[in-house]
């Protein structure tokens, strides 16, 4: 990345309903820009989940969780649970996975990083304090 930083605030975000009515997506970045479910290479957005239900399926995609808001959750992925209490630690999983959800005191806000087979990587990284980045 080059040039200054900038800031993506999620309120400024238009907020798109799930097709399962359990919480609503607001996408931050993604390339290439303005790419669709099925021709993005990466996304990043932030999900605001209301209530318990299963994940949508996504085949041939990573995704990346982390809890940001909220008293956490359990998810259910390919049958093993998973306790996601915590905020702030990231939680990778196939995105084709059977996945469920449970909230576990309440609505949560979620960090998505959805990564395409082949075509991206990624990691994610919480930093307290101040990190200096490779060039």
């Amino acid at each position: 990345m080059t040039g200054e930083a900038r800031i993506l605030r999620a309120a400024e975000r238009s907020a798109a309903p799930w097709s399962n009515g359990g919480g609503v997506t607001r996408e931050v970045a993604a390339h290439p820009p303005g790419a669709g479910w099925d021709s993005f290479a990466w996304r990043v957005s932030l999900a605001d989940v209301g209530r318990d239900g299963p994940y949508s399926p996504l085949p041939g995609v990573r995704r990346i969780l982390t809890v940001v808001e909220g008293g956490g959750l359990e998810l259910t992925v390919d049958g093993t649970r998973h306790l996601l209490a915590d905020r702030y630690r990231p939680f990778a999983f196939p995105g084709g996975a059977a996945t469920d959800c449970r909230l576990l005191a309440g609505p949560v806000v979620n960090l998505n990083v959805m990564l395409r087979d082949g075509r991206a990587t990624a990691t994610v990284e919480t930093v307290r304090g101040t990190r200096t980045l490779p060039s």
